[in-house]
């Protein structure tokens, strides 16, 4: 999602490289780029209106900044816009009051409430609260089913309703249960109902009143775009939403649904669905929601998804294996699964700031997708026995012919995989040791540049954009000199 509003954003801000100030005439030609970009987003007009009529009041007469060339400036006043249009600073739950706390998910029939009311639960348990779920959709086929079948993989506690009951009558039994199990936050999964109905929502008006929840949330399905925006308006006029969960932000919509949904409706996007995964469910953040759109890449969402998959005791060994440059296949096969969990490759380059555009640098170099190229080096390990893993110094002519065979790719694949295997774990001793040496490729993406982090199983960096390191200057090269000189007519003189 966004990808065709930042790569729009990014044309702006490149043709304002090289301006010498920031005048009226090159600020109208490029905020009429980034009101095309938005539009073309779905992005509510009003929502488009107020932020680029925000945008060119803060830009017209701006005194540049020393150091700072006009696109970067007009970056700041963007992503702080961007940032105020997404609700400004992220919104937890609130679930102080009666106990347990409820929490009730409404919207539109198919847009992920179920599988959401399950992520919201695994989300919860990760913070230490007992959640409950409560069935209540009892006229969708199946649904009840649904979700009991996510709380026994969740091993979480689901109320055994039945389409024999009312909502209201599951309601209170599943909250007297819900106290008997010392449960802390219920989760009501409602049924789907359009707002035009009016018998349905006066029967979210019912529940409403019954449970008191201390959140209302709308799952929208960012998919949608605008018409999830209007129906949200509608239920909030009936309701009254505290917030709003958007899901398959992993997908290839425009995004205009979460840059407008907060300022229409006024209440904030709390969660955001990332994957079809019930551990993929993020907290929304604007900031770094604005950081991505804008290319800026997201550190503190990939960490938090690393510290969730990595344990520190293996990291810890793992590190004292590099150091004495032990690291073999198997620890690298290790890694590539822990990658894995992360998420796909696409999507921790695009955490990673200046990595936005590098996956199709990488597809140009290897001709192939880069999970391809990494499934393609997963085969070969995994064709490899657990001693040659352990220890790829005994991998002869013979072994590396059956391993290829295995794996469906030729020796010359094999032997590629090998070599850029064992440049990797010297320069990886080297680091660790402290010293310099030439990168190595990652094993499996040919001639890219390794930033440092192959043992992690991280992707290669282009050479324009690989940090430079850059020789001592000729000025303290020749200083160097005079003091050795001095030195030795020192040493002379004592003799």
């Amino acid at each position: 999602m966004f990808e065709s509003l930042s790569d729009r954003l990014s044309g702006v801000f490149q043709s304002l490289r090289g301006q010498g100030r920031l005048t009226e005439d090159n600020i109208q030609a490029g905020l009429r780029e980034v009101r095309l970009a938005l539009l073309e987003a779905d992005v509510n007009f009003s929502v488009v209106k107020s932020f680029v009529d925000n945008v060119r009041s803060k830009c017209i007469g701006q005194d540049l900044l020393k150091g700072v060339n006009p696109a970067q400036q007009v970056v700041k006043i963007v992503h702080d816009e961007l940032v105020s249009i997404l609700g400004g600073e992220s919104s937890g739950l609130n679930l102080t009051g009666a106990q347990p706390a409820s929490i009730m998910l409404v919207g539109l029939q198919g847009s992920g409430k179920t599988t959401s009311a399950g992520k919201l639960a695994n989300l919860l348990r990760k913070q230490k609260m007992r959640p409950y779920l409560v069935p209540l959709d009892v006229y969708r086929p199946a649904a009840i089913d649904q979700l009991m079948v996510l709380a026994r993989q969740l091993n979480i506690p689901c109320f055994p309703s039945t389409t024999e009951m009312t909502p209201h009558d599951i309601a209170l039994k599943a909250l007297e249960q819900a106290r008997a199990e010392q449960a802390t936050v219920l989760l009501l999964d409602t049924a789907g109902r359009l707002h035009v109905d009016e018998a349905l929502m006066d029967e979210l008006k019912d529940l409403k009143e019954t449970l008191n929840p201390q959140e209302i949330l709308f799952v929208a399905d960012a998919m949608t775009g605008q018409e999830a925006v209007n129906v949200a308006q509608s239920f909030h006029d009936k309701i009254a939403l505290t917030g709003v969960v958007l899901t398959k932000m992993d997908g290839d919509a425009r995004g205009g649904a979460a840059l407008s949904i907060r300022s229409v409706i006024g209440a904030p996007v709390k969660f955001v669905g990332v994957g079809e995964k019930l551990s993929e469910m993020e907290v929304f953040h604007p900031d770094r929601i604005a950081g991505r759109i804008l290319g800026m890449g997201d550190v503190l969402t990939l960490v938090e998804k690393a510290q969730e998959t990595i344990d520190a005791e293996e990291a810890e060994a793992l590190a004292k294996k590099m150091r004495k440059a032990s690291f073999n296949f198997e620890d690298f096969l290790k890694q590539l699964h822990r990658i894995k969990k992360i998420g796909s490759l696409d999507t921790i380059l695009k955490l990673i700031p200046g990595f936005s555009g590098l996956r199709e640098k990488i597809q140009a170099a290897t001709n192939a997708m880069p999970e391809k190229e990494l499934a393609k080096v997963e085969a070969i390990i995994s064709s490899m026995t657990v001693q040659e893993r352990q220890n790829p110094d005994i991998l002869n002519g013979s072994r590396r012919a059956r391993i290829a065979k295995g794996s469906g790719v030729t020796v010359t694949d094999v032997n590629r995989l090998v070599k850029q295997f064992e440049e990797m774990r010297k320069m990886m001793k080297n680091v660790m040791a402290g010293g310099k040496q030439k990168r190595p490729s990652l094993p499996g993406m040919g001639s890219m540049n390794l930033p440092g982090m192959a043992g992690m199983g991280l992707p290669p960096m282009p050479q324009d954009q690989a940090p430079v390191l850059r020789p001592a200057s000729a000025a303290s090269s020749n200083s160097a000199k005079r003091k050795k000189k001095k030195l030795e007519k020192r040493k002379h003189g004592r003799k």
